[in-house]
């Protein structure tokens, strides 16, 4: 099959988005309804601090067509309270609210906080506890990380190491297809991009379709709705 790009932005309900993004008069009820008439994905941060309802998936879902993709964060009670330890208590309950989404679930995103530093048998037992039919990336915010042992235990799962450029410390930009079969990107300089880093990562993007990885790529959710733009922008460059 050909690799697809899931090219968005890290949230939807901003209200400083109007009028760069969302038209004026825009209420945040209908916010996601009008991203998902720009932008085809998008990461859930809310999820790092809500388990959603039913009654938030179901609006989630009503609010955007067939083929969108929603990539979740995952709950800081698996990554931030028990810091990747005993996941057979604290993932369950997150994986059955991620899968209601059904078949608009994309990757499940685990962020690490900075300070859990490299260990290589709490991040085994985590990766041996993760579902084999969701597609899920981690974030480790913490250098010591970046070993060819950590690779080699992701790689077991076919977990994605997550770049998060902007960040104190992401990971080496040439491990994206070290670990899985797809690629996780986070474009969160504070500064903003400009046309020619955009094009840049166009290319470097292409680069891992064509060897038939599908890419995920989010901008931070900044101020006045300028990545909003650039995910469209970083999108249709990677199509031409």
């Amino acid at each position: 099959m050909t690799a697809r790009a899931f090219v968005g932005a890290s949230g939807w309900s901003y209200a400083t988005w109007i009028p760069k993004f969302y038209p004026p008069g825009t209420k945040a009820r209908g916010m996601l309804q009008h991203y998902g008439t720009r932008l085809a994905t998008t990461e859930v941060n809310y999820t790092f601090n809500h388990l959603p309802t039913d009654a938030t998936v179901a609006g989630w879902l009503a609010a955007t067509a067939p083929g969108f993709t929603f990539a979740l964060k995952a709950s800081q009670r698996i990554t931030h309270f028990d810091r990747l330890a005993h996941p057979a208590d604290t993932l369950p309950l997150f994986l059955e609210r991620a899968r209601l989404l059904g078949d608009r679930l994309g990757p499940l995103f685990f962020q690490t906080p900075p300070w859990l530093k490299r260990d290589d048998d709490l991040l085994a037992g985590f990766v041996a506890s993760l579902p084999a039919d969701i597609r899920c990336a981690l974030e480790v915010r913490n250098a010591s990380w970046y070993v060819p042992e950590t690779y080699e235990i992701l790689a077991l799962r076919g977990l994605a190491l997550v770049h998060a450029e902007g960040e104190s410390a992401p990971s080496p930009i040439d491990t994206l297809d070290r670990t899985a079969p797809f690629v996780y990107v986070r474009l969160r300089k504070d500064e903003g991009y400009t046309e020619a880093e955009i094009a840049g990562w166009a290319e470097r993007l292409r680069g891992h379709l064509a060897a038939g990885r599908d890419v995920y790529a989010y901008l931070k959710h900044d101020d006045d709705g300028s990545n909003g733009l650039w995910a469209e922008r970083l999108r249709d460059l990677i199509a031409a």
